[in-house]
């Protein structure tokens, strides 16, 4: 007898090692290039592309400080993120909206993967971003007037915020099986993030974004912004929402629950340490170089002139010296050959949410520069230089009320390729007619309508004749209490008519 032994079955189905992750990876690439083809999507991409490219070089012209270009990139993205969240909440409903979640339930490729794949797709999403916001903040950082330091926790922010959005939108999937969710959800968004604008400083940074807008440029060390603590926020609450939606969606597994729980503890070590407050050391040299900014600046000698800067701003002393020459040329008397002590100012005891003006100096022949530079900023401290030439400090000139104004503007605005512009750009109002305030880095002056009428008689007369005119008659020009219309008579200009009482 013959025995027959029969071979035991073999499945049809083979275990490869990683083939599961590998189908996991490819439905992860076919998911970002639909979430990356979504008319949501790409409507943000466009505007925040369009949005960078018709504001580069607005903000801070051809003086960006990369110390505020970086907060400038975590507006943007958030509308990416929003977009972000819509998209890949109905990629993930997509089949419960065409009932078709009953032909997948049959395939060996569980939910949790699909699931999965969905989180990687927003990773990609995010990635792009980060190379938009690189793209922006290399923008200011490669001009050649650029000064500062950027931060990387603050470049972080805008693609950590498009990864946050993704994945809360993932997850609403899981929990709300409604098409209607994801849109409902960002209308709310929009209206938390604008009526919680105003929140307390250090509840703002439990929100993505926290860009703080400032008029005051700060140097690098005295930022005191907990960045890197809020982009290890952000990164662990991302991450936690997205292994939430993965374990929601079935993946009972020992390594999804301990990510879960460690990005949990991210998420609170990065909240808890970015909520600390300034530290006292910090606290410390802010009122050092609020003070005693001599402490901590170094200074160079350019012409007779002295230039005091922070650290950060050595490359704009030739700016202020430029300037400060410039001036010096259009003046008389000893005043053409005065030496100055220019000298860098800030308020920092406060942050960047102070806005307070500087004090005016009484030292003689000092003159306050801020920390920006390009724009109004140049013919404002053009005035102060003005004003410290003519009244022999600062404090003297902000009191000036007299004829005194025609040949201080005319040293201000005089020297420009376009004076009138230029007196636009330096008055409060933007005016070049009637009574306007004068900014400068501190108090600004006052000039009267008749003061207007005739420095506007002086700067129609060619330049050369105009510079004449007031050195010939500097001395008298120059006299406390002398008159507008004695100002007017000297220069040879007709006599003003408008009213010439400071308010």
């Amino acid at each position: 007898m013959t025995a027959v032994t029969e071979k035991p079955a073999v499945t049809g189905t083979v275990e490869e090692p990683g083939g599961a992750w590998e189908a996991v990876f490819a439905l992860a690439v076919f998911e970002s290039r639909r979430l990356l083809t979504r008319v949501p999507v790409l409507l943000a991409f466009a505007v925040y592309v369009g949005w960078t490219v018709w504001r580069g070089g607005r903000a801070w012209g051809d003086y960006p400080a990369l110390q505020d270009a970086d907060r400038a990139t975590q507006g943007a993205p958030m509308l990416i993120g929003l977009a972000v969240l819509l998209s890949v909440n109905l990629a993930a409903l997509r089949s419960r909206r065409h009932d078709t979640e009953r032909h997948l339930a049959v395939l060996v490729f569980p939910q949790w993967r699909r699931t999965a794949a969905h989180a990687l797709s927003v990773v990609a999403v995010a990635l792009l971003t980060a190379v938009c916001v690189a793209g922006q903040f290399g923008r200011e950082a490669l001009r050649p007037g650029a000064i500062g330091h950027g931060s990387v926790g603050e470049l972080l922010v805008g693609p950590l915020t498009v990864l946050l959005f993704g994945l809360f939108g993932l997850l609403l999937a899981g929990l709300v099986r409604s098409a209607l969710a994801g849109p409902l959800l960002v209308v709310l968004f929009l209206f938390f993030f604008l009526f919680l604008s105003g929140m307390d400083y250090g509840a703002r940074w439990l929100l993505p974004a926290v860009e703080e807008a400032s008029p005051n440029t700060l140097p690098s060390d005295l930022m005191g912004r907990p960045a890197a603590w809020h982009a290890l926020y952000l990164a662990g609450l991302g991450l936690c929402l997205g292994l939430l939606a993965v374990l929601l969606a079935g993946a009972r597994k020992p390594a999804v629950l301990a990510g879960v729980a460690g990005a949990l503890a991210l998420t609170l070590v990065g909240g808890v340490a970015q909520s600390a407050g300034d530290s006292p050391e910090l606290v410390k040299a802010r009122e050092r170089a609020s003070v005693h900014p001599e402490q901590v600046q170094s200074c160079v000698r350019r012409d007779g002139s002295t230039y005091c800067a922070f650290p950060e701003w050595g490359p704009r002393v030739a700016d202020w010296a430029g300037v400060v020459d410039r001036v010096r040329s259009l003046a008389g008397g000893s005043a053409h050959e005065q030496d100055l002590v220019v000298r860098q100012r800030i308020e920092a005891r406060y942050g960047l949410s102070s806005d307070s003006a500087l004090a005016p100096l009484e030292r003689p022949h000092e003159v306050t520069v801020g920390t920006a530079w390009g724009g109004n900023r140049v013919p404002e401290f053009s005035a102060a230089v003005a004003g410290v030439l003519i009244a022999g400090d600062e404090k003297a000139a902000t009191s000036i009320c007299d004829g005194r104004m025609v040949p201080l503007m005319w040293l201000a605005v005089g020297w420009e390729s376009e004076p009138l512009d230029a007196l636009r750009r330096v008055r409060l109002d933007d005016s070049v007619t009637g009574s306007a305030y004068v900014l400068q880095p501190t108090e600004g002056l006052y000039m009267t309508e008749a003061q207007t009428e005739v420095l506007r008689a002086l700067l129609d007369l060619p330049r050369d004749e105009a510079e004449a005119r007031v050195k010939d008659h500097w001395r008298e020009l120059t006299a406390p209490k002398v008159t507008t219309a004695r100002a007017a008579d000297l220069l040879d200009l007709p006599a003003p008519e408008g009213k010439d009482k400071c308010s």
